[in-house]
């Protein structure tokens, strides 16, 4: 009965049978194709605006969109369910931004220690990096930190800061192109240097780098878009609220 109900919709009923058949509207398809063609390209628009340290991302290139997309669907406030990172992010940045413009680095750099320890000094890595900015001890000392038994300045949030900016003053002098800084950060200067000899290429968008620093540059920049626009990415109370009753202090998260 129903196959042939469905077969020959517009047969005639009978006895009791009552048949209704929905027409869908000649311009639904048409709607619901220019919805979809607009939001893709809204998310173009966006995609192509984005920027690292005032330096453009090469959207068109293979993988750069789809990395792009994977991270800020991890960072979203639907994976995340938590508004931690832009809390930390209002109470320590500004100070953070503060010290780096000081040593003329781009404020993007901000996002280092909110992709590397998630603003918590009490990270400690499986290799032993610390601190807000993941020094390893050696690191931390070449750079004017103190690192022993009894001191660990690199749970100093201003001190660490400004060993981080020397830190990545003395890579930009070495690679001078603030991309590469931000991988040679992840990576070391050295082996980001032999993997750019071995490969010639010059660009971090075209270096086949391992998945840690492969990625490294994408996390920073979708860390970034989720702190300065969270209400693309889920986080509209956030981004609307009014009372910060649920935050701590400043001086208690210092």
């Amino acid at each position: 009965m129903l196959s042939k109900l469905y077969s020959n919709p517009n047969r005639i009923a009978r006895g009791g049978d009552k048949i209704i058949t929905v027409i869908a509207p000649n311009n639904l398809s048409r709607e619901g194709d220019e919805k979809e063609k607009n939001d893709d390209d809204d998310n173009s628009h966006y995609l192509s605006s984005l920027t690292f340290a005032n330096d453009t991302l090469p959207i068109n290139r293979p993988n750069v969109e789809s990395k792009l997309l994977r991270y800020f669907k991890n960072f979203s406030f639907k994976k995340r369910g938590s508004y931690s990172l832009h809390k930390k992010a209002e109470a320590y940045l500004p100070k953070i931004e503060k010290i780096l413009a000081s040593y003329n680095i781009p404020e993007d750099f901000k996002y280092i220690p909110l992709v590397e320890s998630g603003l918590d000094r009490g990270v400690v890595s499986s290799k032993g990096a610390g601190g807000y900015w993941q020094f390893m001890p050696a690191t931390a000392r070449l750079y004017g930190l103190k690192v022993n038994g009894s001191v660990d300045e690199r749970l100093d949030l201003v001190k660490s800061t400004h060993a981080a900016a020397k830190y990545i003053k003395s890579l930009y002098k070495e690679f001078g192109n603030w991309t590469l800084v931000a991988a040679a950060y992840n990576v070391g200067g050295g082996s980001l240097k032999g993997t750019i000899r071995r490969q010639k290429e010059d660009s971090y968008y075209d270096l086949k780098l391992n998945n840690e620093t492969g990625s490294y540059v994408y996390k920073l920049i979708s860390m970034k878009e989720i702190i300065e626009n969270p209400q693309k990415h889920g986080y509209t109370r956030y981004a609307n609220r009014v009372d910060k009753d649920e935050d701590n202090s400043k001086e208690n998260l210092l």
